[in-house]
């Protein structure tokens, strides 16, 4: 049996790791299935190294499509080694963040082409795409106050440093995911409190998962 594959989308201080936190602790629950929470980048021991390249500060002269190519890498080995397998052993796999941030963070954000990016994402995951994403829509100037006033005491990585338009071009592209993907990609009003977003990202995913038939009775 197929698994299912959920990923949540967002932008910067948008909720989103929180979320799959609380998501999972939930959904270990109710499933009939096991669980594989997972993250991007990162995700696998190789992935992660590469994830550490990436979001390092330090690396300001990263090239646009350097970075790009970096992410679809570490994604084609998040892919291999742990989503793929899990999926085809019939297991639901929660995944924060997979194509749809590269399509809006370095598509749209770097502004290097939204096609162009899509495509070297389609060979590196050999066409994978998710089941179910949930988008937590925010303002990006509200998700950036509050990364600035909860992790105060962390460094912000190489992306959350660029500028306000970086951030509205990454928002304004997943609103176009949505448009482009109603069926798919399902939103949720981040600007709720963690509360008010876990119980709308519940109902969808149950909802989803009951189609599936992967609930306890």
């Amino acid at each position: 049996m197929q698994g299912l594959f959920i990923t949540v989308e967002g932008p910067d201080g948008s909720g989103k790791t929180s979320l799959v936190k609380e998501l999972s602790r939930q959904l270990e629950e109710i499933l009939t299935v096991p669980l594989l929470t997972t993250r991007e980048p990162g995700g696998s021991q190789i992935a992660e190294k590469i994830r550490e390249v990436i979001i390092d500060p330090n690396h300001q002269e990263m090239d646009d499509r350097t970075e790009a190519l970096l992410f679809a890498a570490g994604r084609r080995q998040h892919v291999t080694e742990k989503i793929r397998p899990a999926l085809e052993a019939g297991q639901v796999v929660l995944c924060d963040r997979f194509v749809d941030s590269s399509i809006a963070y370095q598509g749209a954000g770097r502004k290097i082409g939204v096609k162009e990016v899509a495509s070297i994402n389609q060979f590196a995951t050999e066409n994978l795409v998710p089941d179910l994403t949930l988008y937590l829509d925010v303002d990006a100037q509200v998700g950036l106050n509050r990364i600035g006033s909860k992790e105060s005491n962390r460094e912000k990585d190489r992306l959350e440093l660029e500028a306000i338009s970086f951030h509205n071009r990454v928002r304004a592209a997943y609103l176009t995911l949505l448009e482009e993907n109603p069926e798919r990609i399902q939103l949720i009003d981040a600007s709720q409190t963690m509360e008010a977003v876990l119980k709308d990202s519940l109902t969808i995913v149950e909802n989803k998962l009951q189609t599936f038939g992967l609930l306890e009775d």
